[in-house]
């Protein structure tokens, strides 16, 4: 599904006019999905492209909410601050994100459920792509399910006519299910050679209100507050409010851009987010007998900033006819806190890591059939971990384990190639390769564990590959097929953590990882039936062998040890699995008249990952259910107006994850007691108006039928009956 809407201004200066949208045509499409920008139809992968006119239209919260727009990323949330998004059945350190050419992925990226992505300001991004399958050829470890790739707003220079030009954008949004209160504002002021961008967004979110209808297995009947010094259980007035789930956030962004000559570009970036303080809603809902096992459990603020530069040089010579090099430092904090009820001592562990990145990607034009896209890489973290307990009564503090060792590295240093061979005027062929040399270290300390090793070092070197062929039977049609090998190097994570997976249990270090090593194939095919009609089809499958998962493991000869003051069974991440996904996603588009658009989507998932206790077959943690959205979409004029729906299939007892049914708390009851993820789908509307030629209102319904409902391996309930009103303000 590919469509694009005009925006053109009248000579008279009269209101801006929204012609009717019209169906791409491949070539017309731009993606990055190789580093390099390309036309559509020479990318022999399925790509996933939302474009910023999607994101206003669809008010959606976070960057993690902005990518189940595609309607191909499937979103989990622990908590109302999060969003850890799967693709394909992988989902965490197992696909990649990418901002402005930058990686994201760091060493201390999990297996359990990520809220990274969330740092992102989706109110300063220009547009996403989500490249399925493995992209290792190009990007690296990590993105074996896909890559994620966020491309923010640039600096614009003054128009050639103008000495000078400036932008500006405001909006404000109201949310009813959370009592969200949003405001951004970006500006841009163009010189001749100098662009200044500048994005702000402040959002403040409240507890959750789930839907009324649905699974009392999800509600909220009590939460504990702390009065006079005292835990104590309260009665929840309104069990349908998530209690407490509420934070806030603040993202702002600078960018430069210097353009001495026609042919060299500089442009210098700065990101930064922070959030409040968040709870994890998920932890809040253990109970020990009749009482809640946390009186707190939350994320300290989570903070990210980046630092980028980016230098463009469009000249000719022999080596290449294009080369950017993007040299980038990050700088990531997280911490978590936790505290048992009725138990005065808060446990607090802090989380540091600084990255540093150094891209260099050049393309040469060999002759009018054979590209050569060709690049290298060198990423650098450095992992800092703390920890202390502090007793809430009296101010006590004691030591405590970190949850890493400090002063851990994870280094990372690759080339890569790709070349693109034009057989003919239909058939194209494109094949990579990519060497990549992985350095993990960590020292450990002995204060709270007698380790029988004192240090760790892991080396890891990858070749991978790729092979695609294109055929183009019409200027509007793609089939496309590709086999291609990816991997994930064990990180800091992997080899030194040591934390409580889940209550009971308790994760050791293991030094003696190698890395995960996945191979996948796709065909599939995009392209229009008639002026009216669009389809997009795609079959995968994924296989890795010596996947990494958590099994039972000894520390100095015991199967138990004490961990935070109880017996917890020691665990270690193995080379002890393998697991394959298959599936397939598909859409259409079709103009049933000029104003008036149907759309639909599907994408189904299936796969198996072997025990390592038990050495039978389950299906992976994060294999979704199948889900999709359906829009009847009218366009006219300065009016848009969506009626759609979005839903997922069952997830039953006898085909849920084996970690999943750890977490039976998470999820309904079927009729023998066991934990599920039923089926649901809700109903949504959503409109825009063009007021004025500068002022757009839009307003929107989620849930109209006030379902109460939680996606697959969530742990908080997703919003009910939610009224959404936003007013956008262009200059």
């Amino acid at each position: 599904m590919i469509c694009l809407c005009f925006v053109v201004q009248a000579q008279d200066d009269k209101d801006t006019l929204l012609l009717n949208p019209k169906i791409f045509v491949l070539d017309e499409m731009v993606v990055s999905a190789s580093r390099w920008e390309q036309n559509l139809r020479e990318v022999p992968n399925k790509i996933s492209k939302i474009g910023s006119s999607l994101v206003q239209f669809q008010n959606p919260q976070t960057a993690a909410d902005l990518l189940a727009l595609s309607n191909n990323v499937f979103v989990q949330k622990s908590q109302l601050g999060g969003g850890s998004p799967m693709i394909r059945g992988f989902a965490t350190n197992r696909v990649l994100l990418v901002v402005d050419g930058v990686r994201m992925n760091n060493a201390i990226f999990r297996s359990g459920n990520l809220q990274n992505v969330i740092s992102l300001d989706v109110n300063s991004i220009e547009n996403a792509e989500v490249i399925f399958g493995p992209g290792s050829v190009i990007y690296g470890s990590d993105a074996i399910g896909g890559v994620m790739d966020f491309h923010t707003l640039s600096p614009m220079l003054a128009p050639a006519d103008k000495h000078a030009s400036f932008s500006a954008r405001a909006m404000a949004r109201y949310s009813s299910a959370n009592n969200e209160k949003t405001f951004h504002t970006d500006f841009n002021v163009g010189l001749k050679r100098w662009g200044f961008c500048t994005s702000v967004t402040y959002a403040d979110y409240n507890d959750l209100h789930m839907g009324s209808n649905g699974p009392e297995e999800y509600t909220r009947p009590d939460y504990v507050v702390r009065e006079n010094g005292v835990d104590v259980m309260k009665l929840n007035s309104d069990p349908d409010v998530q209690v407490p789930s509420g934070y806030k956030q603040f993202n702002g962004m600078q960018k430069v851009s210097f353009q001495p000559s026609a042919s060299w570009e500089l442009t210098y970036g700065f990101q930064y987010s922070k959030t409040s303080d968040y709870p994890r809603y998920d932890r809040l809902l253990l109970r020990n007998g009749p009482n809640l096992t946390s009186a707190e459990w939350y994320y300290g603020p989570q903070k990210w900033l980046m630092h980028s530069l980016s230098i463009d040089n469009s000249t000719q010579t022999a080596i290449s006819d294009h080369s950017r090099l993007i040299v980038a430092y990050q700088d990531y904090e997280e911490s978590r806190h936790n505290r048992n009820f009725q138990n005065a001592r808060r446990t607090n562990r802090y989380e540091r890591v600084k990255a540093m990145s150094v891209n260099l990607d050049l393309d040469n034009t060999l002759s009018t059939r054979l590209s050569l896209y060709y690049g290298v890489e060198a990423v650098m973290n450095e992992v800092g971990s703390t920890a202390f307990r502090n007793n809430v009564d009296n101010g006590e503090i004691t030591e405590v384990s970190t949850r890493y060792p400090d002063g851990s590295v994870w280094r990372t240093y690759a080339a890569y190639g790709s070349l693109k061979y034009k057989i003919n005027t239909k058939w194209l062929l494109n094949a990579s390769g990519r060497l990549t040399y992985v350095y993990t270290h960590a020292k450990f300390d002995n204060t709270f564990f007698d380790f029988p090793f004192t240090e760790a070092t892991v080396e890891n070197t990858a070749w991978n590959g790729s092979l695609g062929m294109i055929f183009n039977p019409a200027e509007t049609w793609k089939v496309y097929s590709n086999l291609s090998s990816g991997f994930r190097a064990p990180n800091v994570d992997d080899i030194g953590k040591v934390f409580d997976s889940q209550p009971g249990n308790v994760v050791v270090p293991n030094p003696d990882l190698e890395p995960e090593k996945a191979y996948g194939a796709e065909i599939g095919s995009v392209g229009k039936l008639g002026n009216n009609f669009t389809i997009d089809f795609s079959v995968y499958y994924t296989n890795i062998d010596n996947a990494i998962a958590r099994g039972p493991s000894t520390f100095n000869g015991e199967d138990s040890i004490v961990y935070d003051g109880g017996l917890s069974r020691v665990l270690s991440q193995q080379n002890i699995s393998q697991l394959y996904v298959y599936g397939f996603q598909a859409s259409f588009d079709w103009f049933i008249v000029d104003e008036l658009q149907f759309t639909s989507n599907i994408n189904w998932q299936k796969g198996k990952e072997k025990d390592p206790e038990t050495e039978q077959d389950f299906s992976p943690t994060h294999v979704a259910p199948m889900f999709g959205a359906t829009h009847l979409i009218f366009k006219k004029n300065k009016m848009k107006v969506d009626l759609y729906a979005n839903y997922n299939g069952e997830i039953s007892y006898a085909n849920l994850a084996l970690t999943e049914r750890a977490d039976s708390r998470l999820y309904a009851k079927d009729e023998d007691g066991n934990p599920y993820a039923p089926s649901w789908w809700t109903l949504n509307l959503k409109g825009s108006y063009r007021v004025m030629k500068n002022i757009t209102v839009d307003v929107g319904v989620e849930n109209l039928l006030d379902k109460r409902y939680r996606p697959y391996s969530s742990g908080i309930t997703a919003p009910g009956i939610n009224f959404i009103g936003s007013l956008r303000l262009n200059i």
